[in-house]
């Protein structure tokens, strides 16, 4: 049985860098480099076996494996390079899809702090 745990790993090292930094454009003489947040996470089991266990009436051989993973990946916007500079220029509507439920929710733990501070 080959090693899922490493074949897992070996396939997945590639993601990093370029997933979160993508490969640069031109568009209208200016470049362009996409930016994203990213995160990845897999697992894996596997197994194998022989003979009898104690507790019950399982017996025999037994192998195994399994694996799974996922991803996420949200681009936030781009850093654009022209003949005045370089800049970030965001992308507003992903930074308000992440910035609303942050702002509710800190809000919501500050409503909380505040009710126990005043009894």
């Amino acid at each position: 049985m080959t090693n899922l745990a490493l074949e897992m790993a070996d396939r997945f090292k590639s993601i990093g860098v370029t997933s979160v930094y993508g490969d640069p454009v031109e568009v209208d003489g200016a470049k362009l480099v996409p930016v994203a947040l990213a995160w990845y996470g897999f697992g894996v089991g596997e197994g194998e076996g022989e003979g009898d266990t104690a507790s019950s009436s399982v017996s025999g051989k037994g192998t195994g494996s399994g694996g799974g993973g996922g991803g996420f990946a949200l681009p936030i916007g781009a850093y654009l390079r022209t003949s005045t500079g370089l800049r970030f220029e965001p992308n507003v509507v992903s930074l308000m899809a992440v910035g609303i439920p942050f702002v509710w929710a800190v809000g919501k733990a500050l409503g909380f702090v505040i009710k126990a501070l005043k009894k």
